[in-house]
């Protein structure tokens, strides 16, 4: 029997594979081979494949006890129905707050997202974490079948709640009435899709997001930050196509791509494509931003 390497080093090539996988084919068969190909082992690829996925056991930077904040689950009258949501202020607040809709990735609204909604709201916001699988009852604890769930829902539904979000926070009597979005990966693509069907939304952010359709970007009213990682060749082939769209209709963006780092760089759950580095900057960014666009 073949033992696993000890200390398995993953490559880009691994990392393209998972990419492919939890994006693209939803196959964990076909996965699985390839990266045992790429390992040279079964055992190999066995030890390599947790490396490459998120560890929920990492996700809480803030804890959900966090004594500074006030955490609760919610739901809010969404276009397809009832949706269910993280929302978390902090506790010190007696005034109206900025919002922030945190939107998840492919794995639903799980403890890293809450995580995320925590950070934000440490900022002094109030976020609020959507569970865009609501109408199919909500984001089971099996990342694959979260992605396959992802996977079926139908775009223009997403895009509807996700303006819903932005109108329940608009009217909410603890909010001041200015929302931003910050999404990541399929929200990052979500995120763009709020900035074209939500006139009244005042900031987007998206991380390494899929780009709209280049004749809705007139449509944009909300002022853009795009953070995208340099080796993510997926997403990155539309940047100049967007950057062209939204130049050309005047609108208020900045683009950065953090070189040398891979999709879901921001996600400190993965050690494979996690980068502090890059993770760390591009948040202090996007806090800056919401602070001046929600002021």
């Amino acid at each position: 029997m073949t033992k696993p390497d000890q200390n398995p080093k993953v490559t880009q090539a691994m990392i393209n594979a998972y990419d492919e996988y939890t994006h693209l084919t939803l196959d964990r068969r076909d996965f699985m081979r390839k990266l045992t190909a790429l390992t040279g082992s079964a055992a190999t690829a066995a030890a390599v494949a947790p490396l490459l996925a998120a560890n929920q056991a990492k996700a809480e930077i803030v804890a959900p006890d966090d004594s500074r904040l006030k955490a609760e689950d919610v739901t809010f009258p969404g276009a397809t129905g009832e949706m269910k949501a993280y929302k978390v202020r902090p506790a010190s607040a007696t005034g109206k707050l900025p919002a922030v809709i945190v939107v998840h990735e492919n794995r639903g609204l799980n403890p890293h997202i809450k995580d995320i909604a925590r950070r934000v709201a440490l900022e002094g916001f109030e976020a609020l974490a959507p569970d865009y699988l609501s109408p199919a009852g909500g984001t089971p604890s099996d990342e694959d079948k979260a992605r396959e769930m992802i996977s079926a829902l139908k775009p223009e539904d997403a895009t509807a709640n996700s303006v819903a979000a932005v109108k329940y926070l608009e009217t909410a009597p603890d909010t001041t009435g200015k929302v931003g979005v910050i999404g990541f990966c399929w929200g990052g693509g979500l995120a763009n899709q709020t900035a074209v069907n939500a006139p009244d939304l005042k900031a987007a952010v998206a991380y390494y997001g899929q780009q709209p359709k280049f004749e809705d970007v007139p449509k944009i009213k909300a002022a853009l930050l795009l953070h995208y990682a340099g080796l993510d060749e997926r997403i990155n082939a539309g940047i100049e196509a967007y950057k062209k769209a939204l130049s050309d209709s005047g609108k208020d963006f900045q683009i950065y791509i953090y070189d040398g780092v891979n999709h879901a760089f921001n996600n400190d759950t993965s050690a494979a494509r996690y980068n502090k580095q890059a993770a760390d900057l591009a948040w202090s960014r996007t806090i800056a931003f919401l602070k001046q666009k929600l002021a």
